[in-house]
């Protein structure tokens, strides 16, 4: 699948009237576009930023829903009145649906975003340590919803993404994510750039059929 993420930072008083907008609109924009396979919204108030991920089957569905949408996600984001940076992302991995796990549908979720680089020679090698080590951990935690890692082959640029639901759970998860990362990190040999944490606003995640 292929990710198209959305940084964008504003003054925090405009952060709802945004999120308002995003709310009302970012679903009924994406759902019925070709390919279209799941959105998160993530704001943190305090500091004006807003992150979003749209997720796609395909290059071209990516492409063909950024042509349609591009115009309206600036006028959406119009009001933070700051600054708006566009990424897309291969995902390399993705914590599987489970019956059994927790959803993000109350006050309190979180989303933990880690961001960072590795030689691309070095990239199938991160991948297999998060497969096979910090994603397991990261399944085992109470509260745990969800999670990606996200890559950018070319450059080795990188995105980790979790999700847990609700607020005791997001923090108690700190430690033993940053352990995880370090984990993964000293096997690999990447870099951290920066760990972000955010309050989950909308989360939609449609059935795989």
């Amino acid at each position: 699948m292929f990710v198209r993420t959305v940084y964008a930072t504003g003054h925090p008083g405009r952060v709802e009237q945004t999120l308002d907008g995003l709310r009302t609109e970012a679903l009924a924009l994406l759902t019925g576009r070709p390919g279209y396979r799941g959105f998160g919204l993530f704001a943190d108030r305090e500091l004006g930023k807003i992150t979003m991920g749209s997720w796609w089957e395909s290059r071209q569905a990516e492409q063909d829903s950024d042509q349609y949408l591009g115009d309206r996600r600036a006028g959406l984001l119009a009001p933070l009145g700051g600054t708006v940076a566009t990424d897309v992302w291969e995902a390399a991995v993705v914590a599987r649906p489970g019956g059994h796990r927790a959803r993000a549908d109350r006050p309190g979720a979180g989303f933990r975003l880690v961001r960072g680089w590795i030689d691309p020679a070095g990239l199938d090698k991160l991948v297999a340590a998060f497969r096979d080590g910090a994603l397991p951990t990261l399944e085992k935690l109470d509260g745990f919803v969800t999670g990606a890692m996200l890559v950018d082959p070319a450059s080795g640029r990188l995105s980790v993404g979790a999700v847990f639901a609700d607020r005791a759970s997001f923090v108690d998860s700190r430690g033993p994510m940053a352990d995880a990362r370090a984990e993964a990190v000293a096997a690999a040999g990447s870099t951290v750039w920066s760990v972000e944490e955010f309050d989950v606003v909308l989360l939609d995640q449609p059935p795989q059929g």
